[in-house]
């Protein structure tokens, strides 16, 4: 859906997006009048939606009490009572906080911390990092060199950095394993490919490897098989590198745990770990670095301080609207509530794309998630795609289309099966983790409803 107004802003899309004007819970009107369901979250961001009146009030007093302060100069109130939230709820696994404006900006803080952690304790000869083969990591040069995300390090690849940044192979068992290879076998062979490149690299070298705990916007909410993340934490503990996840997305109570690790990632906490984006909830730009008690006392044992930092890092409206959304989401029981209804979410989606009567069922390559981010993969080689033809056309962007066209907003993409970035189209949905059952099945409906509708226009 394009507007057909003119913008002095360069989008992000090659058409101009309609403008929003104003928004409560989960629904968003624009100027034409039309009412949107949120069923993504923006960018699995609003997990309380829209106009929440506890953090509306809390950025009102902070606006009137202290709009900003700079952090070399002066602390205040909200970052320091967030940060000491972040660090006791974290059952022990974190020590100690620093601050970002957003998912870019904390995995950069990660990259430098993790450098200067080796830096100040004796081990400067530890450049490189390890990542994975269709990863996303953030928007800096530093990130995409980091990722790898064909698609989007395709124009910026002469001036990537492959000198420190190195990748091993995805943990996505349903696309990469071998014929008649089980999860066990896939996750050592994983195992032993990422121990290998540290005996390439040099051993004392590998600052760390580092992962998304559930793969969001590249592959589609694809978890890694069990035992993975403990079969990789045990070959950077052998060669004395840090094990480092990236939660921008799928942490701060997505999966339905506060951190995806304590479901998706065997319980095994990272020395560091970036989140974002439900840590602020969509109500104030924020990011946050996750310190272990080994990152943190080694940092104390030297410098003490951070190297690294932004104009608007703490922020005290950012840090004011975040702990409010932290404090909404415990005392509205929230993370139950999203592991209640992404079940149900999964039920539905399962009976309405796999089921004996559904269209789309022989194209749907895959159901997947858990909590508040769900997603579902579709793939055409099937023998029953000779019905269709889409034109050279994404099928989940024509999805995409066709739902907010509808009403219902939901994220497309492309390319998201295969390392080359040909291959694969998924949907991807975030509902907010105070969404409600009858909810659940109005995104079933319209998301299912827009499938059938671009299959059926296609149809030959």
């Amino acid at each position: 859906m394009a507007a057909k107004r003119p913008s002095h802003i360069l989008h992000r899309t090659p058409w101009i997006p309609p403008v929003a004007v104003s928004a409560e819970g989960s629904y968003i009107e624009l100027e034409s009048g039309q009412k949107l369901f949120d069923a993504i979250g923006g960018a699995a961001v609003t997990c309380l939606g829209m106009s929440h009146p506890a953090v509306l009030k809390a950025l009102h007093e902070q606006i009137d009490r202290v709009p900003y302060v700079y952090n070399m100069q002066l602390s205040n109130q909200p970052a320091e009572e967030l940060a000491t939230l972040l660090v006791n709820s974290s059952n022990g696994a974190f020590d100690l906080v620093g601050y970002a404006s957003g998912g870019s900006e904390a995995m950069e803080g990660v990259i430098k911390l993790a450098r200067q952690y080796f830096v100040e304790t004796g081990q400067p000869q530890r450049k490189n990092f390890i990542a994975r083969q269709l990863s996303f990591h953030g928007n800096t040069l530093a990130e995409l060199s980091l990722a790898y995300h064909p698609t989007r390090r395709a124009p910026y690849a002469a001036i990537l950095d492959e000198q420190h940044f190195h990748h091993v192979g995805p943990a996505y068992y349903k696309r990469f394993k071998k014929d008649g290879e089980s999860e066990d076998e896939y996750v050592e062979r994983l195992r032993a490919e990422l121990e290998a490149k540290f005996v390439e690299l040099g051993p004392d070298t590998v600052i760390g490897f580092v992962a998304e705990t559930v793969v969001g916007a590249s592959s589609g909410v694809v978890s890694a098989p069990k035992g993975y993340f403990k079969a990789m934490k045990s070959v950077c503990d052998k060669y004395g590198a840090l094990f480092i996840l990236d939660e921008v997305m799928s942490g701060m109570g997505r999966m339905g745990t506060l951190h995806a690790w304590e479901s998706c990632g065997d319980g095994v906490a990272p020395d560091i770990q970036a989140v974002a984006k439900g840590l602020g909830g969509g109500y104030a730009t924020i990011g946050a670095v996750l310190m272990s008690k080994r990152i943190a006392d080694g940092l104390r044992d030297a410098s003490g301080i951070w190297k690294h930092g932004h104009t608007y890092q703490g922020n005290p409206i950012a840090c004011a609207a975040s702990l409010a959304v932290q404090k909404v989401i415990a005392s509205e029981n929230l993370l139950e509530n999203i592991r209640t209804q992404g079940a149900y979410l999964g039920k539905l989606l399962n009976e309405r794309f796999l089921g004996p009567n559904s269209p789309s069922a022989p194209f749907t390559f895959d159901i997947r998630g858990a909590g508040g981010f769900w997603a579902v993969e579709f793939d055409f080689d099937a023998p029953e795609a000779k019905a269709y033809d889409l034109k050279g056309q994404p099928f989940a962007i024509l999805v995409q289309q066709h739902a907010i066209d509808n009403g219902l907003v939901i994220m497309g993409m492309a390319g998201t099966a295969s390392l080359d970035g040909k291959k694969g189209d998924v949907i991807i949905l975030a509902p907010a983790y105070n969404v409600t059952r009858e909810e659940i099945e109005k995104i079933v409906k319209m998301f299912g409803d827009s499938v059938e509708a671009v299959l059926e226009a296609h149809r030959v």
